[in-house]
């Protein structure tokens, strides 16, 4: 169950204007496996030496055996965790087995996050008593990202209350909503089984708000800001039964399917208003209620360094968001330093040697301005730097009025695996991004960025597992990567001004992720902040300040997840591009990254490295 979207709060920063006058799933497992390190090498020596050719192949048919059948318990345990999350993973859970579920939402709660820690330690342990060396060359893969991603984990155990449930755009009670809005009803028992779901709800949110409050009493609830813009966003969910988005959005899917009698559509929709009267409004109403009860509990309005273990949660969360192969906080620091710095330095140059481009970022449109126009024209532009992709289909929807304040400026909701070819794209026409933004918008949306991205991975992976493992830094990644891409093909623009517009996304959003990193780690407060903004690109609006230093308090480590891993590629593209020369080939670099598909960059790193190696 995941929606990819982009940040919501990325403040366009006037740099222009200050500068001129921001697995199994390996289709070709042999060519991109990692060579060996020395140790690794000696290891498979011994065994080679030290057993029979029987013996080996014996222990290695119980390994991977062995191994197969914990990824496919792991992800039965997974996508069965919660009802919702089952329905968006699979549309059919019982051709994989999956036959028993409760309909709720799950648990959520501090003990639950313990007892899920202690099932972390558990895996550990079984995976360790699996010996790498006899498994198949994607299983070898996949067991080094459950083994990166357990030891991740490990690092943030101890610090569940610093967990943050709740936050603006991003919060359970900003997304839930428009993951009930668009369930999908294939057939009648999904009605039966979302109405079961939906009486959840209440119940659900008041494990959210106990939780809220064994925060508060340690001091780490939301800031009194932070509750009023989740106050403000969630008012729309609050109106009469009748007008309300659950109520109207239910009897156009009940009024849209096929097979059901005027009787059964009637009672279902009799059902469903009773369900919203008596649990979703109510959820809402104590939800709010509660915040506002807690509100002055916060016991420090500065971002999360300030907390007793708050460093050590940022940088658990950086870590296991973006998965990056820089080994401290300073060096990645220093990295994202130095690629605002080269982006600027390029703008600098294109807007002195062609002056007249300063005339064009004034007034510039791309060539195609409505949705369908623009994802047909990315899909025929990027098809020379971008591997060929099953066939699959796509609708654009807009996000319903209800929800424009409190959900990002357009997002892609990720479809089940059994249903991967059909795909949707929402646009918020409520954001501030406009129009001028959605030819790119798009572009990380849809072709080819999270869309496009999620139908080549699924067509390519056979191991279930790896199907349903988020790694943000992979996936924002790539999509913030693309999204720079698509500014230089033929769009519109002329190549300098596209040049100019792509470096200064890139170093826009690297100034909002080197904030994150400065007031959360490195304990920036809102003046320093303010100094820097003015010194470096001579902002001196207040409202801006504002809005950047809350954004990045409220929700840490976000804008680190597209930045970082948009960092990251670049890295390896300017590496392959510099050790390769004339034999680089752009369309196979993204081959080798859509293979390879989501994972850390500490695991694909040393694969990337005999990929080069093998291309050279």
């Amino acid at each position: 169950m995941k929606i990819h979207g982009q940040t919501r709060c990325r403040i366009l920063i006037p740099i222009l204007l200050s500068i001129c006058l921001l697995c199994g799933c390996i289709r070709s497992p042999v060519s991109t496996a990692p060579s060996q390190s020395s140790d690794e090498t000696l290891s498979v020596r011994e065994t080679s030496a030290a057993v029979s050719d029987e013996e080996y192949r014996q222990k290695s048919e119980t390994a991977q055996e062995a191994f197969d059948e914990l990824c496919q318990r792991l992800f039965e345990e997974e996508v069965a965790d919660s009802y919702l999350t089952l329905h968006y993973c699979l549309m059919n859970p019982e051709s994989y087995g999956i036959k028993d579920y409760p309909k709720t939402f799950g648990t959520f709660s501090l003990e639950k996050m313990q007892e899920t820690a202690k099932e972390q330690d558990d895996l550990r342990n079984t995976l360790a008593g699996i010996e790498l060396d006899y498994l198949a060359d994607h299983q070898k893969l996949t067991y080094r990202i459950l083994e990166k991603s357990l030891e991740y984990e490990l690092s943030g155990q101890g610090l569940e209350l610093y967990y943050q449930p709740l936050s603006p755009s991003t919060g359970i009670q900003a997304q839930l909503p428009m993951l009930l809005t668009e369930f999908v009803f294939y057939e009648k028992g999904d009605v039966e089984d979302y109405l079961s779901l939906l009486s959840d709800i209440d119940s659900y949110y008041q494990q959210i708000l106990d939780f809220e409050k064994e925060k508060a009493k340690a001091g780490l609830f939301l800031t009194d800001s932070c509750v009023d813009q989740i106050t403000t966003e969630c008012g729309g969910y609050l109106l009469s039964p009748e007008h309300n988005l659950m109520v109207t959005g239910f009897d156009r899917r009940i009024d849209a399917m096929e097979g059901l009698t005027d009787e059964e559509r009637a009672d279902f929709k009799t059902r469903n208003l009773t369900t919203v009267t008596e649990h979703f409004i109510p959820a809402y109403e104590l939800l709010l209620q509660g915040l506002a009860e807690l509100k002055g509990s916060c016991s420090n309005e500065q971002g999360l360094s300030y907390d007793p273990q708050g460093k050590a949660y940022y940088e658990y969360l950086v870590r296991a968001s973006t998965g990056t192969t820089y080994a401290t906080m300073d060096e990645l620091q220093k990295a994202i330093e130095a690629q605002i710095d080269s982006d600027l330095l390029e703008i600098a140059r294109v807007l002195k040697e062609k002056p007249e481009v300063s005339q064009e970022l004034i007034q510039y449109e791309f060539s195609q301005t409505e949705p369908e126009a623009i994802l047909e024209a990315l899909k025929a532009e990027t098809q020379k730097d971008f591997p060929e992709v099953v066939p699959y289909s796509y609708v654009t929807k807009y996000v319903p009025e209800e929800l424009e304040q409190s959900l990002s400026p357009a997002f892609f909701l990720v479809p089940p695996m059994d249903l991967y070819d059909k795909c949707v794209i929402y646009i918020n026409p409520g954001s501030s991004s406009g129009a001028q933004t959605l030819f790119t918008t798009l572009a990380h949306e849809g072709i080819p960025g999270h869309l496009y991205q999620n139908v080549y991975f699924l067509s390519h992976c056979d191991s279930n597992i790896r199907k349903i493992l988020s790694f943000l830094g992979y996936s924002e990644g790539w999509a913030t990567y693309v999204e720079n891409y698509c500014y230089t093909i033929n769009n519109g623009l002329s190549p300098e001004l596209g040049k100019v517009l792509a470096r200064n996304a890139s170093a826009t959003l690297g100034i909002h992720a080197l904030m994150d990193l400065n007031i959360n780690y490195y304990g920036w407060t809102k003046e320093q902040v303010a100094d820097y903004l003015k010194q470096f690109f001579d902002i001196q609006e207040s409202d801006v300040v504002e809005v950047i230093y809350h954004a990045m308090k409220n929700d840490p480590s976000n804008y680190m997840a597209y930045y970082v891993g948009y960092l990251e590629i670049i890295k390896m593209r300017d590496m392959a591009q510099s050790v390769l020369k004339d034999k680089f080939q752009l369309k196979e670099f993204h081959r080798f990254l859509l293979d390879i598909g989501p994972a850390p960059f500490t695991v694909i790193e040393p694969y990337f490295k005999t990929w080069l190696n093998t291309c050279k």
